[in-house]
C-alpha cells in the first residue's frame, strides 16, 4: 500500500508543476518548432532502407510514429513535409532490411541493441525478419504501433489499410510469445518476462479493438485479460511505478523504472478506456503518470538518470513516456500533465538544441551528441505541446 506521506509528496509536486510556469507559447510556436525539428530528423532518413541512420531498428519505428502523430494533428503541414510519402516509403522499404538484431541487458538493466548486416543473398528466415517480425516481441510491438498510427492518418488515403493489416500480422506473432509467468516473453530466444513487451502487447490489442469493429470483441478480450494479468503480476510496485520485469519465480525483479515502462502502459489504458468507456482505466493511468512525473523529474524536466549517455536504446525512452502522456492528456485533461509537457518542450528548445537544430539527450541541457533517436524522442515532446497547448 502507498503511504500517505508519499501521496502527499506527489500532491505537493503536482501543485508546484501547475503553478511554476505559466508563460507558455501558443500552439503555432510549438507547431513551428516541430516542423523545424522534423526537417532536422529527416537529415538522418535513408530513403533506400526506409529507416533512420544513426539509430536502431526499433527506434526507427518510433521515428515513424512521431511523424504520424504530427500528421494526425497537423495534416496540411505534414503534407508539406511529405510525411505521407515518407510513411509509405518506410512501409515498403523497411521490411526489406538486411539487418539482424540482437539484444542484451547491461549491468543496470539497460537494454542494448546491436545490429549485424547480413548478405542480401540470405533468406528472410536466416536474417530473422519477415514483414516487421524478428526475434524480439518488443521490437514487433513498436512497429505495430507505428503502423496503427500511420493508419490513423487516413485522410491522405495512401496505403492506410495495408498499414492496419501489417499491425494485425505483427500482433498475431506477438500472441505466440506465451510466458510461463503469464503475458508474453520479451523475445523468442530469451525467456524473460519484462514490462515493455507486455505493455506493448496490451496497447496493440486495445488499439486494434478500436480500429477493427468487426473483430472488436476478439482484440478487446485479449486486451482486458492482458491488463488484468499485468496489474496483478507484481510489475507495478508499491510506489505505483513499473519495474523492468519479473524473475524466473515470477516476482518483481526490482529492476530500473525506465521512463518508457511508465509510458506505454498509459497509451494502452487510454485505448482500453476508449473501447469500453470504463473510467477505472483512466484512474489507473493517472496514478501511474503522476507517480512517474514525481519520481523521474529533475528541475521539472523528465530525467532518465543516465544522461547524456543512455545508449541508443535509452535515448528513446523519455519521448515514449511523453508521447503516451499526451495521449492521456487528450482524453483526461489535467493541468499538471499539460504544464509538464509544455515545460519540457520549452526546456528542450531553450537548452538542448545546437546551431543546426539537432536535439540531444539531456532535455534541460547542456546539449550533447544527437542522433535520430534523441531527435525523435525530443520531438515527442514538441508534438505533445502542439496537442495540448
Amino acid at each position: 500500500m502507498v503511504s500517505s506521506s508519499f501521496i502527499g509528496g506527489l500532491a505537493s509536486r503536482a501543485i508546484f508543476l501547475m503553478s511554476s510556469h505559466v508563460n507558455f507559447a501558443d500552439q503555432a510556436v510549438y507547431a513551428s518548432n516541430s516542423v523545424n525539428a522534423i526537417q532536422t530528423l529527416q537529415t538522418w532518413y535513408n530513403k533506400g532502407t526506409g529507416l533512420w541512420d544513426s539509430t536502431g531498428w526499433w527506434n526507427s519505428a518510433n521515428c515513424l510514429t512521431i511523424l504520424a502523430d504530427f500528421a494526425v494533428l497537423k495534416p496540411q503541414q505534414a503534407a508539406s513535409l511529405d510525411i505521407p510519402n515518407i510513411i509509405q516509403n518506410t512501409y515498403e522499404q523497411a521490411q526489406k532490411t538486411t539487418v539482424q538484431a540482437t539484444k542484451k541487458l547491461s549491468f543496470n538493466g539497460l537494454p542494448i541493441s546491436s545490429y549485424v548486416r547480413v548478405s542480401k543473398r540470405s533468406t528472410i528466415g536466416k536474417r530473422g525478419f519477415d514483414n516487421f517480425l524478428n526475434d524480439y516481441y518488443d521490437d514487433e510491438g513498436w512497429w505495430a504501433l507505428a503502423m496503427i498510427r500511420s493508419f490513423d492518418i487516413g485522410v491522405f488515403g495512401i496505403g492506410d489499410q495495408e498499414y492496419l493489416e501489417a499491425a494485425v500480422e505483427i500482433f498475431e506473432d506477438m500472441k505466440k510469445g506465451n510466458s510461463s509467468c503469464g503475458g508474453i516473453y520479451w523475445s523468442k530466444v530469451t525467456p524473460y518476462t519484462n514490462a515493455i513487451a507486455n505493455e506493448l502487447y496490451l496497447s496493440v490489442a486495445a488499439s486494434l479493438a478500436n480500429r477493427i469493429p468487426a473483430q472488436k470483441n476478439y482484440y478487446l478480450d485479449i486486451a482486458k485479460n492482458q491488463w488484468t494479468w499485468f496489474k496483478n503480476s507484481g510489475l507495478i510496485n508499491q510506489n505505483n511505478l513499473i519495474n523492468d520485469g519479473l524473475t524466473d519465480a515470477c516476482k518483481n525483479n526490482a529492476g530500473n523504472t525506465w521512463t518508457y515502462n511508465q509510458g506505454v502502459i498509459l497509451g494502452g489504458l487510454v485505448e482500453l478506456y476508449k473501447a469500453t468507456g470504463d473510467a477505472s482505466y483512466i484512474t489507473q493511468a493517472v496514478t501511474i503518470a503522476t507517480a512517474a512525473i514525481a519520481a523521474k523529474s529533475k528541475d521539472g524536466v523528465l530525467y532518465e538518470g543516465c544522461e547524456p549517455d543512455c545508449g541508443s536504446d535509452g535515448a528513446q525512452f523519455k519521448g515514449i513516456f511523453m508521447r503516451n502522456l499526451m495521449y492521456l492528456q487528450q482524453v483526461a485533461p489535467r493541468d499538471t500533465f499539460k504544464n509538464f509537457i509544455l515545460t519540457n518542450a520549452d526546456a528542450i528548445w531553450a537548452n538542448n538544441r545546437d546551431a543546426s537544430g539537432k536535439l540531444g539527450p539531456t532535455w534541460n541541457g547542456p546539449f550533447s551528441e544527437a542522433s535520430a533517436g534523441t531527435q525523435s524522442s525530443a520531438l515527442d515532446v514538441l508534438v505533445g505541446a502542439v496537442a495540448v497547448a
